[in-house]
């Protein structure tokens, strides 16, 4: 089995500041992995890369052998950081658009998931909350038939029970022969579900393991690890 994800010697670098330092590393498809750090830490220029929003600087990033680009948006459904929908569109027209766009789009997957979170379709995003913003926005993400799923920081600034909403629709609506790799830094609310995790500081890669061997053998959770590991 070949790695969803390689990065080789991989280096960005914007001005004088290093935000990716040479980090090299692999992984396997089929897991939920946690890309974890303190704000600043090169997760978000790191998923960036891999959705070629941005060019390294040095180095080489493949995602299933390829170099992120047209190819490689086939078969990565991108989440960002920040809401990037017009608030004066309805969320039905944002799933036709969607339909349009994707080969791989589900339309009744992505109506299904908002009749179980109570969104009318026929809502505009303007009139949402930002929690229920999130939603959507996850919804149309996790609706497509990817292979690699890139999720910036999909809880932050939500509350807790849309936490809770947003982390049950990425574990139920996804093939367990793709990839999640979720960015966050609020561990202690996506650690059920991972299955490893990349800890990353300062555009170096800090450790990566799989949760089960951080139990197991450190006998403690991976959110007691990263506060030790990070000072938290």
């Amino acid at each position: 089995m070949n790695p969803i994800l390689e990065c080789r010697d991989l280096t960005k670098r914007y001005g004088n500041k290093t935000a990716l330092d040479q980090i090299s590393f692999s992984l396997m498809p089929g897991k939920i992995i946690g890309l974890l750090g303190p704000n600043g830490s090169g997760k978000t220029t790191l998923i960036k890369l891999l959705n070629g929003l941005l060019v390294p600087t040095e180095g080489h990033v493949f995602i299933d052998g390829l170099a992120p680009g047209v190819e490689t948006k086939r078969f990565v459904s991108y989440l960002p950081e920040r809401t990037y929908l017009n608030s004066w569109m309805k969320v039905c027209d944002i799933i036709g658009f969607f339909q349009d766009f994707y080969e791989d789009f589900d339309k009744a997957r992505a109506y299904d998931m908002l009749k179980r979170l109570n969104i009318n379709p026929s809502d505009r995003l303007g009139t949402m909350s930002k929690g229920t913003k999130e939603k959507v926005q996850l919804i149309l993400v996790m609706s497509r038939r990817a292979r690699l799923y890139c999720l910036d920081e999909p809880i932050a600034g939500v509350d807790p029970a849309a936490r809770d909403y947003i982390l049950s629709t990425i574990i139920q609506n996804y093939d367990e022969n793709a990839t999640i790799l979720i960015s966050t830094h609020l561990i202690s609310d996506v650690e059920n579900i991972l299955d490893d995790v990349v800890f990353i500081q300062n555009g170096h890669i800090r450790m990566i393991d799989s949760v089960e061997n951080i139990r197991f053998n450190q006998g403690k959770s991976v959110d007691t690890l990263f506060r030790e590991v990070f000072k938290c």
